[in-house]
C-alpha cells in the first residue's frame, strides 16, 4: 500500500517494510532529478536550438556522443522507474483481487521492461551515420 505521509519521519512509521520506505524516498528524489533533467533537455532542444532546425542530422550528431546517450538514457530509466512505481501504487489501490492484481502487474512490468530494453537498445546500438 502506498505511503501517504509527506514527511520522512511519518513515512517511516507508516511504511510496512523498509523496501516500501525506500520506494517512497526514491519517488521524491527521482521526481526532483527528472524535473531538472527534463528542463535541461527542453532548454537544449527548444531554447538554445531553433525548433525549425531540429532534424535527423541534428539528433544523429547529438546522439553520436556518449554523453548525450547517457543523459537521454538516464531520463528514460528514471521516467520508467518513477512511472512504474506510480503504476504499482494505482494497481494496489484499484485492483482488489490478488490474482488479477498479480497478473496485471506481470503484464505492466513486462511492458515497462520491454520499453526500457527497446529504448536502451535503440539508444546505444543505433548507428546514426555520423563520422
Amino acid at each position: 500500500m502506498a505511503i501517504k505521509s509527506k514527511r520522512y519521519e511519518e513515512a517511516r512509521l507508516e511504511a510496512g517494510s523498509s523496501l516500501e520506505l525506500y520506494w517512497w524516498v526514491f519517488m521524491r528524489i527521482s521526481g526532483v532529478v527528472l524535473v531538472f533533467l527534463l528542463i535541461g533537455h527542453m532548454w537544449m532542444n527548444a531554447v538554445i536550438m531553433d525548433l525549425n532546425k531540429i532534424d535527423y542530422d541534428y539528433v544523429a550528431q547529438r546522439l553520436s556522443q556518449t554523453t548525450w546517450k547517457v543523459y537521454d538514457w538516464l531520463i528514460l530509466a528514471l521516467a520508467l522507474l518513477h512511472g512504474g512505481n506510480g503504476l504499482r501504487y494505482v494497481l494496489d489501490d484499484w485492483v482488489r483481487d490478488p490474482v488479477k492484481r498479480f497478473w496485471t502487474k506481470v503484464v505492466a512490468y513486462s511492458l515497462l521492461a520491454f520499453i526500457f530494453f527497446l529504448g536502451s537498445l535503440s539508444l546505444f546500438n543505433h548507428d546514426f551515420g555520423v563520422n
